[in-house]
């Protein structure tokens, strides 16, 4: 006897059309909850954002410079939001020191790392002409 099914079996993949986008907005809007009441590190770059999206609206670049000042930002928010979720799952699996779990938890947070200086990289290419214009 075979352990697969398909995909129809699945009973959280009942909803189609509005219904299942309306779900996922639900489960979206949770998980932006969950992490900003259980992640201080999504507090942290969201504070970041909160303060750097006001300041890229205003500085003097074109609207596709103001847009990948965002981007940036959100992408940082992203990954963390990713690392997290690698961070819950390991956990879920167990508390104890395993290797392995130190590897899949170190990735992610070498992710955050590039992700972050990929934002440093793009907010001082697009500021630092600014500032240093004669």
């Amino acid at each position: 006897m075979s352990t697969s099914y398909h995909i129809d079996q699945n009973p959280h993949k009942g909803n189609r059309g509005l219904a299942r986008a309306w779900h996922a907005a639900k489960n979206s809007w949770c998980g932006l909850v969950y992490a900003f009441q259980e992640e201080s590190a999504f507090r942290q770059e969201l504070t970041l954002f909160i303060v750097l999206t006001p300041i890229a609206c205003i500085l003097p670049v074109s609207y596709l410079e103001k847009s990948l000042l965002i981007a940036s930002l959100i992408m940082v928010l992203v990954v963390e939001l990713l690392n997290s979720s690698v961070e819950a799952a390991i956990d879920r699996i167990s508390f104890e020191h395993h290797d392995l779990s130190k590897r899949a938890k170190d990735f992610g947070s070498a992710a955050v790392m590039l992700a972050l200086l990929i934002a440093v990289l793009m907010w001082l290419a697009i500021c630092l002409p600014i500032v240093l214009k004669p």
